[in-house]
């Protein structure tokens, strides 16, 4: 019995420590730990703020266009031949009329001075069938066949010219050259490439409008669009034209732009970003694209207001530690670096544009304007 007992006590001290243990280890270290982090005080993150600026911003539509020469073409022969001559560069600036290629036209020379002694044969024959029937020596039919041998002489004398001068390759307009596309002594078929021209001053830009947004563009309206090989520079046209049918299957009509491009920089082909004035300028909330955080869940921005004061009451702040407050807002038209807000913000409200991903609402913060990295304007490379 006494054994019994003896058992029984080691087996209850046992179990009160083990007990003790798993609730040292389960409840009372946790809760300890829990603790001791809510004692904590969050890290002061350090972050750089702007003001919301209020801003005219003239309306607006924008597009993708596409740039277009005025005038382009393939410079193509009307007769295949063997190339004799090319009497371009590449990238040379040609004017109207000037030959670019010259195509063999040996055997068309040879035929032409055949042709021309038949036609002065044909026209001494003519002349003397009419001497003679002035005299009564020959008969009328005679003449009308001197007559028809003379001119089909001289149709193939300028079917012959004609042959030759389409060997001769001339530039119709004036403008750049591209790439040759032959080489001398290449025969080429008729309607071979052998190199593009283009007319590069002025340049057109083409792009679509929806339809519901056609009747606030018109023609000689203001046209700027930028292009990714220069994306510090802005180009400025005008509306030069506008489609006469609208899309049955985009339901868009396109519209043209003309813009000036006297150093020749826009080719055609490249893509451009285009902005069209479509009415007058209005009043909007603007802010740096880069203090807004968008999400499925909505777009937001962290405003930072003074820290409040143990009664409720804001501090007077320093200017340097802050809270934030995430708010979601409404996020308009884009332009450049900075985006409308209409609505969930005002003017003059400040707000975290650099340093919001580690952000949480009514977090301390630092704020330290010359943090993050300089404006795009001062690390880009001139052009």
């Amino acid at each position: 019995m006494r054994r019994f007992f003896a058992v029984f006590t080691v087996f209850v001290v046992l179990a009160g420590l083990i007990g003790g243990l798993a609730y040292f280890q389960f409840a009372f270290k946790p809760e300890m730990i829990r603790s001791t982090i809510s004692k904590t005080p969050q890290p002061v993150q350090t972050v750089a703020t702007v003001e919301a600026m209020s801003e005219a911003w003239p309306a607006r539509l924008t597009a993708i266009g596409t740039l277009r020469a005025v005038a382009g073409i393939d410079v193509a022969p009307q007769i295949g031949g063997v190339i004799r001559s090319l009497n371009f560069d590449r990238g040379e600036d040609v004017q109207k009329g000037a030959v670019l290629a010259q195509l063999d036209d040996t055997v068309e020379q040879a035929d032409l001075r055949s042709f021309q002694a038949t036609l002065k044969n044909a026209e001494v024959t003519l002349e003397r069938q009419q001497t003679l029937v002035r005299g009564g020596s020959t008969s009328r039919s005679s003449l009308d066949q001197a007559q028809a041998a003379r001119d089909t002489a001289a149709a193939a004398v300028e079917r012959s010219r004609a042959l030759i001068a389409q060997k001769t390759i001339t530039a119709p307009f004036a403008g750049r050259v591209g790439l040759r596309k032959g080489d001398i002594g290449q025969y080429v078929s008729p309607g071979t490439s052998i190199a593009n021209l283009q007319q590069l001053d002025p340049i057109y830009v083409d792009f679509p409008v929806p339809e519901q947004n056609l009747a606030v563009v018109k023609v000689g309206a203001v046209v700027e669009f930028s292009v990714d090989a220069f994306p510090a520079k802005t180009f400025v046209g005008k509306v030069y034209a506008i489609d006469a049918r609208v899309s049955a299957e985009t339901r868009n009509v396109m519209v043209r732009g003309e813009a000036p491009n006297p150093e020749k920089r826009l080719l055609p082909g490249m893509f451009a970003d285009v902005s069209v004035a479509a009415g007058p300028a209005s009043e909007v909330v603007t802010i740096p694209r880069t203090g807004v955080s968008y999400s499925l869940y909505g777009n937001t921005v962290f405003v930072v207001k003074p820290e409040p004061s143990q009664d409720g009451a804001a501090q007077q702040s320093d200017g340097q530690v802050m809270i934030v407050d995430r708010r979601v807002v409404k996020v308009g038209d884009a332009r450049e670096d900075r985006v409308a807000i209409s609505d969930g913000l005002k003017a003059g409200e400040r707000i975290v544009s650099i340093g919001q991903l580690k952000l949480q609402p009514n977090m301390r913060v630092r704020v330290d304007d010359n943090a993050g990295l300089p404006a795009r304007a001062a690390t880009r490379t001139p052009q």
